[in-house]
């Protein structure tokens, strides 16, 4: 990191944890992000990050869609781990959770779920080690009311750490 980026004033700023998921072919996958931000009102339309060596990426890179569930405050460390440190390649994460299948096949979840939200991808965009996402929401359903979890919620209450492939993994250093 380098001398004049300082961690600390990156954390200030305001995320949410977010799980990403897709399906191609017949396989489920999804991820752990914060990396998502609304660009537009009307058409409703975002952005979410993935590193480029994500399973959960190679997979909507062929699919051409995703989807996000909003986690709620109360969703339990073990739980984000699932999403957070494994790898789908290897690993059935969905068949740790309880989900339902959106109306195009892609997995929705439903536990700690506050929302889920199904996009179709509008483009994809090379950014170093990451790629970004621009989708168009096709569907956004509030699944029950309560309080998302934000990521420093994550980090000082939970204590939860970032994968070393997370764009905020810097976040590991502020104490």
């Amino acid at each position: 990191m380098s001398d004049v980026i300082d961690p600390r004033a990156l954390f200030t700023l305001s995320y949410g944890v977010y799980i990403l998921s897709t399906a191609h072919e017949g396989k489920f996958n999804g991820q752990i992000i914060n990396a998502l931000v609304q660009l537009t009102g009307n058409p409703v339309c975002m952005a979410a990050c993935l590193h480029k060596d994500n399973y959960t990426t190679e997979l909507v890179e062929k699919s051409g869609r995703f989807a996000v569930t909003v986690l709620e405050e109360s969703a339990p460390l073990k739980f984000i781990g699932v999403f957070g440190f494994r790898c789908g390649r290897d690993f059935d994460k969905f068949g740790e959770c309880n989900y339902e299948l959106g109306e195009d096949g892609l997995p929705l979840v439903t536990d700690y779920s506050l929302a889920n939200i199904e996009l179709d991808v509008l483009s994809a965009q090379d950014v170093f080690t990451h790629k970004l996402f621009v989708g168009q929401v096709r569907r956004a359903r509030l699944v029950k009311e309560g309080y998302p979890l934000t990521y420093a919620n994550y980090h000082r209450v939970k204590k939860g750490k970032s994968p070393a492939n997370a764009p905020s993994a810097i976040f590991n250093e502020v104490k």
